[in-house]
Formats: C-alpha cells, structure tokens, sequence
C-alpha cells in the first residue's frame, strides 16, 4: 500500500513539474516562434554593441549577418561571417552568454552561394564550423534564369550533405533577380524541404507586391523571416515599429499562424541607425502582444 502511495504522489510531482513548464512557456513559444534582432540592424557598431544592443530590449535571439563587424584596437574590422576565426567567435559566443543572450545564431546571411561547388562548400564549412542550420541566401544567377537550375543544384547537393537549410532572401525588383516570390518558388520547386525562403517581408512592400499575397504563394517554404512594416508602400518606404505602417503586421502573423510556421521573426531595421532600439523595443512589445491573442 505504502508503495502505492509512493509511486501515485511521484506521479502527482512529476505531472506538477510538466504543468508548470507549461505554463511558463510564453505565446510566442506556444506558437513555435522566437523574435530575433538581425546583426545587419546595427551594422555602424560592433557585433559585441549589437549583442548589448539586444539584451538591452530584452530579446535573446539574433541572426547574423554574411559579414561581421569585430573590434581590432578599437576600430571596427569587416570580417567574412563563414571565415571568421574560432577564436573570434568564441569571443563573440562568450559575450552573448555573459548578455544572457543564447549562444546560437538562429539563421546567417546573406550569404551568395555560386555555380563553383569549391567556393560555395566553404560557406557550408563555415556554418557548420558556427553551428549555423538556416543559411539566408541568394545564389548567384548573373540575372540569368538559365543559371537558376545549376546554382540550385549545388545548394541541393550542399544542404542535404551538411544538413543545413537555405532560405532564398528577396531585395527589392526590378534588380534584384529574387524580388518576385515566384521566382524564389521555381527555383525551390520540386526539391529537398531544405530549401525554400527567407522571406523579406519589407522588400516585398517595397517592389509593389503585397505581402500577404506573397507569404501565401510561398505556403510551406518558408524557412526564415525579415519582418517589417514599412510607413508607406513605395521603394522609399523605411521601417516604423511594427503595428504602426502599412504592413498589416497582424495580417501577416495572422497569415503565417495559418500556414503553421514555426522559426524566427527576424528584426532588421533599417532606419534611424544610430538609435533603433527604442523603436525596436516598440516592435518586441507589438510582437508580444501580438502572440498573445494568437495564442489563446
């Protein structure tokens, strides 16, 4: 009887202890995303100020760009994020732990995979040597179409020896040759779930595309997210904290509960870069509040 007793009060504890991990789980991780401040939005400073710079709004995510600003005596040193040294990155690592910041990047790119196998294995060396799985990308074409199969095929082959994913990042058309999410679908149609989109949710705005549209032409594919809202539709248009342009930031989250996404909201912000953070701490509080009433 006493080990009845025993064995019904240590599974009393034990559902106790899963009942309480559930209810500190946030909305945000209820839904399967995190909101992570892209590197590139304090790109005039430091990786060490742009990792102060986000613990300091209290997020603990960060996606690093394809570059890295290091400190060398003081002055700000440009290095390539792949080739960056062990012991730099440990330094960086250190510093974010020490921030209370978690020690792994969730995505890194922009990166520009090309037609030379040779030179595109050193940016999946690279990342695996970082502990990078989402590589934010936009594979070199020379604004040819009938390039698109054969630099996919390297990213294929790569992604699927690595295990690393590639989300096809948009910049804003007529230039940039993914500008269009249609093309960013053909060149992922029909291959590994690895691959698929970053989608920069800002540039669609910017190219005259909706994004909501956009986000459901790419149903599925989505591995990674620049999120924006922009203060009005035209190439011009410059982030304003989320909520507060004509993004229908909500619309958009709305649309990507929908479709099941689960990863990153990415920050980059790319105005007022001197002080962002305040604005930037206005998008965390949208984003928060946000989840919330998606989550219920």
């Amino acid at each position: 009887m006493k080990t009845n007793m025993t064995m019904v009060l240590a599974a009393a504890l034990v559902a106790l202890a899963v009942g309480s991990r559930a209810a500190e789980q946030t909305a945000a991780e209820k839904l399967g995303w995190t909101m992570a401040v892209h590197s590139y939005t304090f790109q005039k400073f430091s990786i060490f100020d742009a990792i102060d710079k986000t613990a300091s709004i209290g997020l603990k995510d960060m996606s690093i760009s394809g570059s890295v600003n290091l400190l060398e005596a003081g002055k700000i040193k440009k290095s390539s994020t792949p080739a960056i040294a062990d012991k730099d990155f440990a330094a960086i690592q250190k510093h974010m732990q020490a921030k209370g910041l978690h020690t792994k990047f969730v995505n890194m790119g922009v990166v520009k995979p090309t037609l030379s196998e040779e030179e595109t294995r050193k940016i999946f060396e690279g990342a695996k040597r970082l502990g990078i799985d989402i590589l934010v990308a936009e594979p070199e074409t020379h604004g040819k179409m009938e390039e698109l199969p054969k630099v996919m095929d390297v990213c294929e082959k790569l992604a699927k020896e690595f295990n690393i994913k590639v989300a096809i990042h948009n910049h804003p058309g007529p230039k940039n040759f993914y500008w269009d999410p249609k093309v960013v679908l053909a060149a992922v149609q029909g291959r590994s779930p690895l691959l698929g989109a970053c989608a920069d949710v800002g540039h669609y705005i910017r190219s005259g595309l909706e994004p909501i549209a956009c986000l459901k032409l790419l149903e599925g594919r989505i591995l990674a997210l620049h999120f924006k809202d922009l203060n009005e539709k035209s190439p011009k248009g410059h982030d304003v904290p989320w909520g507060t342009g004509i993004s229908n930031a909500r619309g958009m989250m709305e649309e990507l509960k929908r479709q099941g996404y689960k990863g990153a909201f990415c920050v980059e912000y790319e105005t007022n870069w001197e002080n962002s953070t305040p604005e930037i701490a206005e998008c965390v509080k949208f984003f928060n509040k946000t989840c919330a009433e998606l989550a219920k």
